[in-house]
């Protein structure tokens, strides 16, 4: 096994690692989710070129002789790539105690203000930086400003 065969195997472990605790343990950390928002969808456009790119790296592997299993590597990194910037939904977890934006714990007394823009994107904003939280339903605003209020 190569250098580069390790690399690939620890980036495949820590990204299944983390779509694991993105799909199944984020819902159950800090309590009970009283709302689950999904988002809208960000950079598909570089997850087609990052998919582009480790398929060269596959044709280059094929047609130098390569190992077989770094061309196996590859392509579980193109599956989980495919997965991460085209299967898996964004979401927003609301909880009685704070929320969950980009898999981030957020408590909601760190929240200083809150706007909406006129193209439908809530702006929450923190002590050192603001979350641009882009929804995929409009009506979802009035689902989460409802929640926010009975639970601050």
């Amino acid at each position: 096994m190569t250098l580069t065969d390790f690399v690939l195997i620890l980036f495949i472990v820590l990204l299944l690692v983390w779509a694991i605790y993105d799909e199944c343990i984020m819902d159950k950390r800090h309590g009970k989710t009283l709302l689950r928002i999904t988002l809208l969808r960000r950079n598909r456009i570089d997850g087609s070129i990052f998919i582009f790119l480790i398929g060269i790296l596959i044709y280059n592997n094929i047609t130098t002789q390569g190992t077989l299993l770094t061309t196996w590597l590859l392509c579980a990194l193109i599956l989980l790539a495919v997965y991460i910037s085209w299967i898996r939904k964004p979401k927003l977890l609301l909880k009685s105690e704070g929320l969950f934006f980009a898999n981030v714990w957020v408590k909601y007394d760190r929240i200083q203000a809150m706007n909406l823009s006129e193209d439908g994107v809530l702006v929450i904003q923190l002590e050192k930086r603001r979350l641009l939280v882009r929804v995929r339903n409009i009506d979802d605003l009035e689902k989460i400003y409802k929640v926010m209020v009975t639970n601050q």
